[in-house]
């Protein structure tokens, strides 16, 4: 068996054309969706991570704002331009660049920005309507990475429904929050969450038809732990220095071997990390829809 790839470059670029045409839309109705950034500091790999997410905005044809403060820049003044995007009628929806310099108080900066413009989906209010609303549509920003693998999931028509969904780790940007999504009813799976504390934790690994590997630990899901024809999402990222050229290698949480056994599996990169970029898009083009509703 080779396992079926979650190609999640391609179906990104479906996303991004279907976002064109809908910012073609909301033009014609006198609204340009607004994306903005916001970057404390010069750390090359945030300066990269919001290039390329400045660059896919304005191939949609969003307005793209970049805001860049000095790594020696005070609270006050963090807060302050927090202030301003959320006041700001051309900003539908940005995010603050992590990791923040360690003077800041991330949580009271990420608190700080509006519900409505918070284009992570991570915002405490946003999770909070997410685990309160079961049933109804929503009309929030959703977190963009779980959102992303489910999405992902879907255009490659593999239905999660009564599906059993392990995820491995606990951190804020999926971990916490994927099982809220998957949960819901429209989506209707089966989650159940280990971690790195977790006691034999290939035994619920190997009940999976889904696994969802977000620990940032390096080829941590082996094959030997993998049912035969479960889909793997690769998720968690690890980089290493090449001990002969010095540069970062990145490696995912699943050794590549599980392509033997998987019947899905989504690279990395190539996989998720596009589909977060493009569900990043997704939720401020939301925000800007929902200013005409």
């Amino acid at each position: 068996m080779t396992a079926k790839v979650l190609d999640g470059k391609a179906a990104s670029a479906a996303i991004t054309q279907e976002l064109a045409e809908r910012v073609t839309a909301l033009k014609e109705r006198g609204v340009t969706p607004g994306i903005a950034t916001v970057l404390v500091g010069a750390d090359p790999a945030s300066q990269l991570y919001v290039g390329m997410k400045h660059r896919k905005s304005e191939s949609i044809g969003m307005n793209s704002i970049q805001r860049e403060l000095p790594a020696d820049a005070t609270q006050e003044q963090v807060e302050a331009l927090i202030d301003e995007l959320n006041a700001d009628p051309a900003c539908h929806g940005y995010i603050v660049q992590l990791p923040l310099p360690k003077h800041l108080d991330t949580d009271a900066i990420l608190e700080r920005i509006d519900p409505a413009k918070d284009a992570d989906g991570l915002h405490p209010t946003n999770l909070g309507r997410l685990v309160l609303n079961v049933n109804a549509p929503i009309h929030t920003p959703l977190p963009c990475t779980p959102r992303g693998v489910i999405e992902l999931l879907l255009r490659h028509d593999y239905d999660l429904k009564g599906k059993h969904v392990v995820v491995v780790g606990r951190g804020v940007t999926i971990g916490r929050s994927i099982g809220l999504l998957l949960t819901r009813r429209e989506i209707n799976a089966t989650v159940t969450q280990v971690h790195t504390g977790t006691v034999d934790m290939p035994q619920y690994l190997r009940q999976a038809d889904v696994i969802v590997a977000s620990a940032g630990v390096k080829h941590l899901i082996r094959p030997e732990d993998v049912k035969p024809g479960a889909a793997v999402l690769d998720v968690g990222v690890t980089r290493e220095a090449d001990p002969e050229t010095g540069k970062q290698k990145v490696f995912g949480d699943v050794d590549p071997a599980v392509a033997d056994v998987a019947g899905w599996l989504s690279p990395n990169p190539g996989g998720v990390g596009p589909m977060t970029v493009a569900l990043l898009m997704t939720n401020v083009v939301e925000a800007a829809e929902r200013t005409l509703a």
